[in-house]
Order: structure tokens, then sequence, then C-alpha cells
């Protein structure tokens, strides 16, 4: 029973391999993609996820549209010139804002060692609001420049 377990185990990891040599081909073949992978949180498997999914974000107007449609907006209920703002819609790609998030999750935990004007306003983001709003804070930040790349056909240029 444990050697069948065991061969089950070792045929999944060539299985994901495969699938990550995949990944990386469609990546490389991908100006898009490369250009996606210079914002930092953002690697092969997000780049590729995103152009899969959105292709040239061109049909959304603007980054808040793109970040909306992916779920890392807040959610409204607001009359009378009352803004109440909740926590994330969560409507959308789950796959993609979950690989958003991830990705700016590793970010946030590294801002403490940078100095960079994006890590600063991490750092105050986190101090102000805690860990976790940063962290998608920092998604919405990542999908929006996403949009710009795409829809635009610029190239990323990081923040000084």
């Amino acid at each position: 029973m444990m050697r069948d377990m065991y061969e089950r185990l070792a045929l999944l990891d060539r299985q994901i391999a495969r699938y990550d040599d995949l990944i990386q081909q469609v990546h490389k073949a991908s100006p898009a993609s490369q250009r996606l992978e210079k914002i930092r949180g953002v690697g092969p498997m997000i780049a590729t996820a995103v152009i899969a999914a959105a292709g040239s974000a061109s049909e959304f107007s603007n980054g808040r549209q793109f970040a909306a449609w992916l779920g890392l907006t807040p959610r409204q209920h607001s009359s009378g010139g009352k803004d109440r703002l909740f926590g994330i819609t969560k409507r959308g790609n789950g796959y993609l804002r979950m690989l958003l998030v991830h990705g700016a999750r590793s970010v946030v935990q590294q801002a403490a060692k940078h100095t960079d004007k994006l890590s600063r306003w991490i750092l105050e983001v986190q101090a102000r609001r805690g860990t976790n709003v940063a962290v998608v804070a920092l998604a919405n930040k990542i999908a929006r420049t996403i949009w710009v790349l795409l829809a635009r056909g610029q190239e990323y240029a990081p923040p000084a």
C-alpha cells in the first residue's frame, strides 16, 4: 500500500514538472508574458495565466475595471452620500485572484528588506491597516499595472 502511494506521488511529481516546463515554454514564446514578469510578484505562472484569461485586456477601459473583474476591489453598499466599503468582492476569476494575492504576499514579506518607493508604500499600508489588507491592496496595484502593460503595450518601468 505504501509503495502504491509512493508511486502515485512520483507520477504526480513528474506530471507537475512536465506542466512547469510547458508553462516556461509558453512564457518564453510570449513577449507580453515576459513584459509582465518584470513586475515584482509576477512570475511565469501568473503572467501566462493572466494572458490566457484576459488576452490583451483591451476590453477593459481602465485598470480599475480589470481589478474589479478579478474581484480585487472593495464591495460597496453606499447610499445617501455615505460610502460604505467592505472586503473584496471575490467575484470574477478566483484562480487569477489567488495567484495575484500569493504573488503580492511574497512581495509584502520582503518589503522590510527594501527601501524603494513600493516597499515604503507597502510598509505604510501594513502599519495602518494590517498585513492582509496590504497584500490585497498590492494585488490590486499589480492587477492595474498588468492592465497598463497589456492594454497599452508598454514596457514596465518600476517606481523610483
